[in-house]
């Protein structure tokens, strides 16, 4: 029997964090209701003490969102957790999600105290969230670097206090798919009461690992994935959604799947970049403009033959416009042939052969033959055959 995979947006407050992606409340709400729509199961509005106005966002959104739980973030501080309740009071399905960090790093030289004072500082925050709603998800800042006897032993104590989710975040991006793996595996075998909550991946990009390591997250596990549209987020992004989602549809002996309407992907992608005025680079999976674009004759080849060839996901399953044959001097005769016939135009394999010869002398010299060159090629092309006869 398969099994769910929350998804656990966060595009709204670590996506924000990135430098000049700043959304006012209205721009926030507009992505909300449309990130409800897209079929995401937690959608983290915001950072509600950091900012009148975040803290405006939050309410907001709680008020209107539906089906979606809506998340506030907090420190382990008590008046951030009662200013995050308070923001969350409209919310039909409220949740608080508080933390600290646990790694040796974040103890010393972050809190200068002790293992003994985390611990009972992250069980205390637990319990002052547990006042305001029923939902209590609670972060181990720097989890991927965290020893995993001390972290089992945090787990265990905010399960036992009243945390419903745990996240595991691979703060830093620091982890192998492996390591991180086999850490959900070691809190899953070895934490008694974690049958009690659920275990959350929130892996960072640092080193191009964070879909990887959710992945290998779920695998050994987790049941969530706390990620953002496009992988926006602090330093070098977050988890991707559009790519884990994809990645669970497509490998279904997993077992594994999601509630995200996929179709949405592409659009949301947009709307996501629009909006943050931040561009998707073009070779992004799933979403970037390159994403379904064949230009190698080879590959053109094979895929205008089966498009199975090259492509494992189909443009229409994402929302995307289409598949892209793109037209350069490494490009070959099925694929010109391919384009001519496009826009119109009968020509036999002669034909082609000869118009080849004179595409392949426009490609030389610009980056990518347009249909406007397509066009001038064949014109002048009819003339000449017109005239040898």
């Amino acid at each position: 029997m398969e099994k769910q995979v929350f998804i656990f947006d966060t595009t709204l407050r670590d996506g924000e964090q990135v430098p000049g992606c700043k959304l006012n409340t209205k721009e926030k709400v507009a992505l909300a209701l449309q990130l409800e729509l897209l079929g995401v199961d937690v959608i983290e509005a915001g950072f509600p003490i950091s900012s009148p106005g975040d803290f405006e966002s939050v309410s907001e959104i709680a008020k209107i969102i539906k089906d979606a739980t809506v998340c506030g973030l907090t420190r382990a501080v008590q008046k951030d957790i009662e200013v995050a309740g308070a923001a969350l009071k409209g919310a039909r399905r409220p949740r608080i999600h508080t933390g600290i960090g646990t790694s040796d790093f974040h103890i010393k030289a972050k809190f200068n105290t002790s293992r003994e004072e985390i611990l009972r500082r992250s069980v205390q925050a637990v319990k002052w969230a547990r006042q305001f709603t029923d939902d209590v998800e609670f972060f181990a800042e720097d989890a991927g670097r965290t020893d995993n006897d001390y972290l089992a032993q945090v787990v265990e104590a905010v399960i036992a206090a009243g945390a419903t989710v745990v996240n595991i975040p691979d703060t830093t991006g620091y982890c192998l798919p492996e390591q991180y793996g086999a850490k959900i595996a070691f809190l899953m075998n070895k934490v008694p009461n974690i049958d009690k909550a659920i275990l959350s991946c929130h892996c960072h990009n640092d080193l191009g690992m964070a879909t990887a390591n959710s992945i290998s997250g779920v695998i050994n596990g987790a049941r969530q994935i706390e990620c953002t549209i496009n992988g926006i987020g602090e330093r070098a992004g977050n988890t991707s959604l559009e790519e884990v989602v994809m990645v669970l549809k497509q490998h279904k002996d997993l077992g594994l799947f999601t509630r995200i309407k996929t179709p949405m992907l592409n659009p949301m992608s947009r709307l996501v970049s629009e909006t943050m005025r931040v561009p998707v680079q073009p070779n992004k999976a799933i979403v970037g403009a390159n994403a379904f674009s064949h230009s190698s004759g080879i590959h053109q080849d094979g895929f205008l033959k089966d498009a199975q060839t090259y492509e494992i996901i189909s443009p229409e399953e994402v929302g995307a416009e289409g598949s892209k044959i793109v037209l350069t001097a490494r490009s070959g005769r099925s694929a010109l042939a391919y384009r001519f016939q496009k826009l119109g135009y009968d020509f036999t394999r002669d034909d082609i052969d000869v118009l080849y010869e004179q595409f392949l002398a426009v490609a030389d010299r610009q980056k990518e033959v347009e249909e406007e060159n397509l066009h001038e090629l064949a014109k002048a092309h009819k003339v000449a055959t017109v005239a040898a006869h």
